[in-house]
């Protein structure tokens, strides 16, 4: 059973849990609309941490690497929530995880879990790098 949840709205940290837990469980879980999901916080302050991630990049092939498109910001946010994610059962709940931006065509007609947004200051992640 594949669990598709809307991330449109949702905030990045309670999804990351919900979505950790779930795949922990053994669930296959898709994650759409990735860069309509939210940080809440001063937005000059997100946007100001994830450019010095950015920059503190190693140098060649030698890491860490931060992504700026939204699907891998969520799917590394996810990885924080797992149980060691390189090694047993950490690694193969990561691998039930999918996100994507936007909705693909075979989600389209399907039922989506949504959650609400209720906090004041946000910034969605589609907005960060542009």
């Amino acid at each position: 059973m594949t669990k598709i949840i809307d991330g449109k709205d949702a905030v990045l940290g309670r999804l990351a849990t919900y979505v950790a837990k779930e795949a922990m469980k053994g669930e296959e879980i898709v994650i759409l609309n990735s860069e309509q999901v939210i940080i809440t916080g001063n937005k000059t302050q997100i946007k100001k941490d994830f450019l010095e991630k950015r920059t503190k990049i190693g140098s060649g092939q030698k890491g860490p690497k931060y992504s700026r498109s939204s699907d891998k910001i969520v799917k590394r946010a996810i990885r924080g929530m797992l149980p060691n994610h390189r090694h047993g059962r950490g690694r193969d709940a990561f691998n039930r995880i999918r996100c994507y931006v936007g909705i693909p065509e075979k989600f389209k007609e399907s039922k989506k879990i949504t959650f609400e947004e209720n906090e004041n200051k946000h910034i969605k992640i589609g907005e960060i790098f542009k």
